[in-house]
């Protein structure tokens, strides 16, 4: 897919990741929608990349979720892509981490971005794209080693989740070629491993430089 001209909604906009994603899709020539949690930061994001259409949205509202889709459609009469970024790191043995928790990982990792993607999914054009970040699943494709998921079951068990759906959606949107993008980045230096809403992540070795990530990010992209 060509970029430049390409009406694309980030969802996640707020984060490291999403921030970095959305402004290289802007450098490129892309014309964005933009969500994000945190308003503050999406203001600022918005006025930086020249005002495009910003909206707020909680990760856990997951027929908010669901809107994003629709919303980013209308706003920009039209959707080539998405991209959802959203996501929480957990750490702990299975027995310490509460059911609430797990739940709670549960819906950001993969719920809300299942929704945003099955909002989008009726609106986004034909040989557009729908893209999610399901970095951490273990397995011969996974980027981690089995002591880098030492203590995160809950988390892994989330992504692998997401991964699973997005196996079957690509199934389901094949007739249409819309290309349906798992990407399994490695853990990158976002800190996001250090914003753990429980428990605290083993020793690791410093991420992968998040830039050269999105550089390839924007690869699968034109590449579909």
């Amino acid at each position: 897919m060509e970029i430049s001209g390409a009406r694309i909604l980030v969802a996640g906009a707020t984060g490291v990741l999403g921030g970095l994603a959305a402004c290289a899709l802007a450098e490129r020539g892309a014309r964005l929608a933009l969500a994000g949690r945190n308003h503050v930061r999406l203001a600022a994001l918005a006025r930086d990349l020249g005002g495009p259409p910003a909206r707020c949205f909680e990760a856990c509202d997951l027929d908010q979720c669901s809107t994003l889709g629709p919303w980013a459609e209308r706003a920009l009469s039209g959707l080539e892509g998405v991209l959802v970024t959203v996501g929480a790191a957990g750490y702990g043995a299975v027995e310490d981490v509460s059911n609430a928790m797990a739940g709670h990982l549960l819906t950001v990792n993969a719920l809300c971005p299942m929704a945003v993607l099955r909002g989008a999914a009726p609106v986004v054009a034909d040989k557009g794209f729908l893209l999610a970040i399901t970095g951490g699943v273990p397995g011969p494709a996974g980027p981690e080693s089995a002591d880098d998921l030492a203590g995160s079951a809950d988390y892994t068990a989330s992504k692998a989740a997401l991964s699973g759906w997005l196996g079957v959606l690509t199934e389901e949107l094949a007739p249409r070629s819309v290309a349906v993008l798992d990407i399994r980045s490695p853990r990158l230096d976002t800190g996001f491993t250090e914003r753990s809403l429980t428990g605290r992540p083993p020793a690791l070795p410093p991420g992968a430089d998040a830039l050269k990530a999105v550089y390839s990010l924007m690869d699968s992209i034109t590449s579909t």
